[in-house]
């Protein structure tokens, strides 16, 4: 185990962007025992853009300055931060590259800035959306063994840490399907859009990015879906409506050949939505504390659960984390004050895999289900793929309870 030696939360870096603004954010820091609690101010500097539209990824550069916490004692550790912001009305986690801290006793720790994004939330057209700060936690690695901070600002969430005026218009138009999307030559398309201008538009047919000649015309309504209607008379691989941005539908054009035809049909099955392993994960151990009259923390891993969804669609799935009460069934004592957090993670471990996953926001788990990891709903698109969702765990114990062992049930579920 080691320890996190302070509630400085690691900032971002770049280049200067349009808006730069200097926030004191007063914070509540929870550091594992021996290093003491701490609280006070933190100075954000965070800088955005002026503009953007509803849905882009836009820069952020943060720098939080000193660290409200005092460390007790010096060591030299490696940290990575999560800064979990409030972007409008959507929670977003920035994190930071793996920094070399040399920490001393006595004096605040300073960390660098780093660079990351944020996504600016659909609907939010003609707004100006707000940046805060919602909670902020350090990783601190000693020899392997990782200590977690972390810092609650008060209120929660901070003031404004900075803001992004979102253009009146909407998103870019988008060309989002075909019907049907393969053909040979006379073959009559309906291609559909989104964030059209209401009015008519027209279509066209594309092979290797070059146009082919084959056009079409149809309306946008008032909502921005676009329809307009193409037949495909030469070869091609994709269709857009004419304004969209990249990437456009995938056409597949079958060429008529001479001779004698054999079809050939295959039947593709879907597969099953699984969470694993099916009997289990061996237990955790977090280690061990000795009472001392004080609230206490320790750190640990959860086993990597393993998510395959082989479904062939285009459905999203959602993981979520539950847990049994602390106690020993033996000599029936139980610690109902004591907590278990999670700061999550989910990865792909199949490359080939159509799909991303999302960790979930780190917090306190409960018999209550408490997301930790998702994979988006695709649309027209097919997901899918292999993931492996865990994460970094912290047991708060109270100051006093019986001395015995003691264990947790932590359920994850898939739907």
């Amino acid at each position: 185990m080691s320890l996190a030696l302070t509630g400085a939360v690691a900032g971002l870096a770049g280049p200067a962007q349009a808006a730069t603004k200097t926030t004191a954010v007063f914070e509540n820091c929870d550091a594992p025992a021996p290093q003491p609690d701490g609280s006070g101010n933190q100075n954000w500097t965070v800088t955005l853009p002026d503009g953007a539209k509803a849905g882009d990824v836009v820069p952020i550069t943060i720098d939080p300055g000193a660290s409200p916490l005092i460390p007790s004692f010096s060591v030299t550790t490696v940290n990575t931060s999560k800064i979990t912001l409030k972007v409008g009305a959507t929670t977003q986690v920035v994190t930071s590259p793996p920094e070399t801290v040399s920490v001393v006793a006595g004096q605040p720790l300073d960390p660098k800035a780093f660079s990351g994004t944020i996504k600016i939330p659909d609907g939010t057209e003609g707004t100006t959306v707000q940046v805060a700060l919602d909670l902020a936690v350090t990783d601190a690695d000693l020899s392997g063994s990782v200590f977690t901070t972390t810092c609650t600002p008060a209120p929660r969430p901070s003031a404004s840490l900075g803001s992004v005026a979102v253009e009146a218009l909407p998103k870019d138009p988008v060309t989002t399907k075909l019907t049907p999307n393969s053909g040979p030559a006379g073959t009559a398309v309906v291609v559909n859009g989104a964030n059209f201008p209401a009015g008519p538009v027209t279509c066209s047919a594309l092979l290797a990015g070059a146009a082919t000649g084959d056009t079409g015309t149809g309306t946008a309504d008032a909502s921005g879906a676009a329809t307009c209607n193409i037949t495909v008379t030469k070869k091609a691989d994709t269709i857009r409506i004419d304004g969209s941005i990249t990437p456009y539908k995938a056409f597949v054009f079958l060429e008529e050949q001479a001779g004698v035809k054999n079809p050939v049909d295959v039947e593709v099955l879907p597969g099953p939505l699984a969470l694993g392993p099916k009997d289990g994960q061996p237990a955790v151990s977090f280690g061990a504390v000795t009472i001392n009259g004080k609230a206490q923390s320790v750190v640990g891993v959860f086993n990597a659960a393993t998510v395959q969804d082989f479904r062939g669609g285009s459905l999203g799935w959602d993981v979520t984390a539950t847990r049994t009460p602390f106690l020993n069934q033996t000599t029936g004592h139980s610690m109902a004050k004591a907590q278990i957090g999670i700061q999550p993670s989910c990865t792909v471990t199949n490359p080939d895999s159509p799909s991303t996953c999302t960790a979930g926001t780190p917090g306190a788990i409960s018999d209550v289900p408490m997301k930790v990891a998702s994979q988006a709903a695709g649309g027209d698109e097919l997901t899918g793929g292999e993931f492996a969702v865990g994460g970094a765990g912290m047991i708060q114990l109270p100051p006093f309870m019986f001395a015995d062992t003691y264990q947790t049930v932590v359920t994850f579920s898939i739907a």
